[in-house]
């Protein structure tokens, strides 16, 4: 590649991601899905200019894929991930191999495909992408525990979709079928992907663990993605699947090592790295896609998505049956959320022209990307009506409520300040101005009242507004330590000291100020129970989190002890009349229950007699006592 050609890949580049940063701008104020909008800006440029983009499956697979895969393995929680991962790996393994021969048979069947290049385009096609669904349950507030399973299904089904579209290349390629050897194949490239992925992710999250330069643990964790892929694949192992490995252990592994600020730089890195990829990814199936082939080939498509749709009911309404409960309503979203997009584009891409795929190999990549434009668009676009109508993000009226009088409130300030405004301008008369202006004044403050009215009727209102000025106002100190830093106002070192405070700050969960709650809140709420709790030392951020959310006064003993290795907190709570209930439902869910193994050897018996022990650890040992009186010194 000479000077020349580098200059004009950078100048493509740069010209993708200012398109794409004028689509993201786009999309959040039309409420759109921010990926559904770049394939339809792809769409709308091969269009206009005719000249499609060729693209290698490499490209795709070894510099897009990674940071994707990774980034998402990073922030699942191993608890989170744990309490559905049967299930999770059922949708992923039996469901990738279901859908390889529901769809090849049914698409050899309606459009006379021969059947090995139907089970191909099975297993090509299995590999789900719910990017757009994930981002909108963000957005929306949709049930944590059903984005884990439509993301943690994803995750791992993109690298057995691979395994079997190897698999299926190779049977349509020679001919032969052997299913022992089919199976063992399967086994050896998704084992051994995942063996790579867990032992670098753990290597890496130790060196990470004895480092203190936010850019170098940064660094590694690029290294980690990348490398784990590349080394996986030269070893001929599944290289998806040891990203996606890597990403878990490290995600839940090396944070523990990280300070605050690396944290806080690690997070900003990668949610930047998947916007970017994300980003050129969908802009690149718009224009990769030939429309006069999709035209073309529109009844084979047609087939295709009919037997894209019922291998999906198949997988998702029969397989939660054998594992935990999911409320119906989450099977419908897991169901309609099956998207398709940059898998799919580059195992399509990636067809070879020779054998049976001579005269198949276009027929094969127009219906790849028409199941991928329907999935996108159709699905895409109705995913927010349809989790709408499902009723599974649930505002409650007090919220609504106050969302309407802040919504007032702002707009009658904004009335007020631009009159007043234009009253200086000397375009208002100031006898005009002096009659008006103090009943403008008056409904704001009326406004405000009806602010304080909601917020006092539920603190879940006001912890929640809390929650976010704080951030702001941790932001904003940080924004002015570095102007300080730069102008040579301070050192490096205190620098470094005063962000690590305010990073660590703004990594908690729930950040709130309890002592500005209290003092609002004091002569409504007199403390008349003290609740004693005791907990697991690992539960003690999110109970602390939780509780200060909703406006508790807290303090923490100093405790001895503790079981299976876990040393217990204890705590002190001031409890106000009728509170009790609100203090125990945050208890319940920010102090989780897991299953452990007890395996330590008890006096004067030998370790070899003594089996693993199962125990039920977690939850909260919870004690109320009434008080006379109660003071904070």
């Amino acid at each position: 590649m000479n000077g020349q050609e580098i200059v004009l890949v950078e100048e493509v580049i740069i010209a993708l991601l200012l398109i794409a940063s004028a689509v993201a701008v786009g999309a959040r104020q039309l409420r759109l899905p921010y990926t559904v909008g770049l394939v339809l800006i792809g769409l709308a440029l091969t269009l206009v200019s005719p000249q499609r983009v060729e693209l290698s499956p490499q490209i795709i697979l070894a510099l897009l894929v990674p940071p994707l895969v990774f980034e998402a393995a990073f922030h699942i929680r191993l608890e989170d991930l744990r309490r559905d991962l049967w299930l999770i790996l059922l949708l992923a393994v039996p469901g990738v191999i279901l859908t390889t021969l529901m769809v090849g048979g049914l698409v050899s069947w309606g459009t006379g495909l021969i059947l090995p290049a139907a089970l191909v385009f099975g297993a090509l096609i299995a590999a789900t992408d719910p990017v757009a669904v994930v981002a909108l349950f963000r957005r929306l507030g949709a049930p944590r525990r059903l984005q884990v399973l439509l993301e943690g299904e994803s995750l791992f089904n993109d690298g057995t979709a691979i395994v079997m579209f190897g698999l299926m290349l190779d049977i349509a390629m020679s001919g032969h079928f052997d299913a022992a050897i089919s199976v063992a194949n399967f086994l050896k490239i998704a084992g051994g992907g995942i063996l790579i992925g867990i032992a670098s992710g753990t290597l890496i999250s130790q060196v990470i663990g004895r480092i203190e330069d936010p850019l170098v643990e940064t660094t590694l964790t690029t290294v980690l993605a990348f490398g784990s892929y590349l080394v996986a694949e030269s070893l001929h192992v599944s290289g998806v699947l040891a990203v996606v490995a890597a990403g878990i252990v490290n995600g839940n592994v090396g944070p523990r090592g990280m300070s605050a600020t690396t944290r806080v730089v690690v997070f900003n890195f990668w949610e930047y790295a998947a916007f970017l990829a994300n980003s050129l990814v969908f802009l690149l199936i718009g224009l990769s896609i030939d429309l006069s082939a999709i035209f073309q080939n529109w009844q084979a498509i047609g087939w295709a998505i009919l037997a894209v749709l019922l291998a999906r009911a198949v997988s998702t309404y029969l397989f939660p049956v054998f594992g935990n409960a999911i409320p119906a309503k989450w099977k419908h979203v897991l169901y309609w959320g099956g998207l398709r997009g940059a898998i799919t584009l580059a195992l399509a891409l990636g067809l070879p022209d020779t054998g049976i795929f001579a005269t198949e190999r276009l027929h094969l990549q127009a219906m790849a990307f028409g199941v991928v434009l329907f999935t996108l668009l159709v699905q895409g676009f109705s995913m927010d009506w349809l989790i709408k109508r499902l009723k599974l993000v649930q505002r409650s009226q007090v919220q609504e409520e106050y969302e309407r009088r802040h919504a007032r409130f702002v707009a009658g300030r904004s009335a007020y300040d631009y009159l007043h405004r234009r009253s200086q301008e000397g375009l208002i008369s100031e006898h005009i101005w002096q009659r008006t202006a103090p009943l403008l004044q008056r409904q704001n403050e009326l406004l405000v009242d009806a602010m304080k009215e909601i917020i006092s009727s539920d603190p879940a209102v006001e912890a929640e507004e809390l929650d976010t000025i704080r951030r702001e106002a941790l932001r904003a100190q940080r924004a002015a330590l570095i102007g300080l830093l730069r102008d040579g106002v301070i050192s490096e070192e205190t620098y470094s000291q005063l962000v690590g405070e305010i990073d660590a700050a703004l990594t908690e969960e729930n950040l709130a100020w309890p002592e500005l709650r209290r003092s609002v809140n004091a002569p409504h709420h007199a403390i008349s129970r003290l609740m004693v709790v005791v907990i697991q030392k690992r539960d003690f951020e999110n109970a602390i989190g939780a509780l200060t959310k909703l406006g508790f006064t807290i303090a923490q003993l100093p405790s001895t002890g503790g079981f299976v290795d876990h040393a217990s907190v204890t705590l002190l709570i001031g409890m106000p009349e009728g509170r009790e209930d609100a203090a125990v439902r945050a208890l319940k869910n920010s102090c989780r229950q897991r299953v452990e193994y007890l395996s330590s050897p008890l006096p004067n018996i030998p370790e070899a007699v003594l089996a693993p022990t199962k125990v039920t650890v977690g939850g909260a040992t919870i004690f109320t006592f009434e008080v006379e009186s109660y003071d904070e010194f």
